[in-house]
């Protein structure tokens, strides 16, 4: 369950203008049931490209990104291309690095996530290239220093070989400072009226049993960048809280949850409780005060029923939408999106030429 874990990292809340454009890989090996390859590319953490060895085609998952036919012919059936080798370079990857590990069979996944950040507001860029090999980090790209970071001993090779092409470095700073960047832009104007929008969710105040937590659950906010917290007279609460993870909706909105523990507020006191909702952009909170009357819960008779609320009280949208969020995250893992603690790298090096990968990428071995 740590993949699944790290993977809920790349859901947390980020600067108000910060873009992101992010790649993730996924070569596996004995895994029932699933693709030995697949590429799936996110802008600001929306799915706009997916490619896996089943379908052998590169596809866009966002209208808007029809757009980028206009812009570069060819630019479909070139990914494509692209993709198809390097999932035979992934395929050889894996038998590398079991190598190293004296592996001879079993189920491993090998893993590359790179892309780049871009502060619309202040101009600030950011660049990350990583690999993993079942979970752990595997070698990383520093883009500071231009050198590779080998966290164990059986990266080492990779990290000597890589350090010795000092093309490669120079291609790979230029990808990510300016290539990347360039096309993160790109996509972002194509996908404006989506990527951009603002909503606003529905705020529920949740409880499974009087002696449990209180929850306060928001969900159907887009973007991800908001603030949900308790606060007690007006101050935001730092204990007694428990803070859930921003998860997926099928819709493309979020939904994130924060525990108040009730267990020590006396009856008395909890007018004094209120859960606020913050959207970046937007100036008006959603404030739900903590009040007995509006709590659904799955005991007893809830006081409040609106349209999609299950006989329990609890609103059923909220739990699809949960359950519908850890589909979507799971999908996402075996997709290549299985994030773990930091963020760059791959055995391969890319054809930075454009907006992702090539199959030319370096061999781990």
């Amino acid at each position: 369950m740590k993949e699944f874990i790290l993977l809920l990292l790349f859901c947390h809340v980020a600067s108000p203008v910060l873009h992101s454009l992010k790649y993730f890989y996924t070569g596996s090996s004995q895994v029932p049931n699933f693709p030995e390859f697949v590429s799936v590319g996110l802008v600001d953490d929306v799915e706009f490209d997916h490619y896996d060895s089943n379908t052998q085609r590169n596809e866009p998952k966002q209208d808007w990104m029809e757009k980028v036919t206009a812009d570069e012919a060819g630019y479909w059936d070139r990914q494509t291309q692209i993709l198809q080798g390097s999932q035979q370079v992934f395929k050889g990857n894996i038998e590398t690095v079991k190598k190293r590990f004296n592996q001879t069979g079993g189920a491993h996944i090998v893993q590359w996530m790179y892309g780049c950040e871009w502060d619309d507001e202040t101009g600030d860029t950011n660049g990350f290239n990583q690999h993993g090999y079942d979970g752990e980090d595997w070698i990383s790209f520093d883009l500071k220093t231009l050198t590779w970071i080998a966290p164990t001993p059986q990266a080492l090779i990779t990290k000597h070989k890589w350090e010795r092409e000092t093309g490669e470095t120079e291609r790979w700073k230029n990808y990510l400072t300016q290539i990347c960047i360039d096309w993160l832009k790109k996509y972002v104007d194509y996908g404006r009226s989506t990527l951009l929008r603002t909503e606003l969710p529905s705020v529920s105040l949740l409880q499974k049993t009087p002696s449990s937590p209180v929850t306060c659950h928001a969900s159907g906010f887009y973007p991800n960048k908001i603030m949900l917290f308790w606060r007690r007279d007006g101050e935001e609460l730092l204990e007694d809280v428990d803070h859930g993870e921003i998860l997926h909706n099928h819709d493309g909105t979020f939904q994130k949850s924060v525990d108040l523990d009730v267990s020590s507020v006396k009856p008395g006191d909890w007018g004094r409780y209120s859960c606020v909702f913050q959207l970046a952009g937007d100036e008006k909170d959603i404030v739900t005060k903590l009040d007995p009357k509006v709590i659904k819960t799955n005991w007893g008779k809830t006081e409040i029923k609106r349209d999609g609320d299950s006989p329990s009280g609890f609103p059923t949208g909220g739990v699809v939408g949960a359950v519908v969020g850890l589909l979507v995250l799971v999908a996402i893992c075996i997709a290549g999106v299985i994030f773990w603690k930091k963020r760059n790298n791959g055995f391969e090096k890319a054809n930075t030429s454009d907006g992702s990968a090539s199959s030319d990428a370096g061999s781990a071995s």
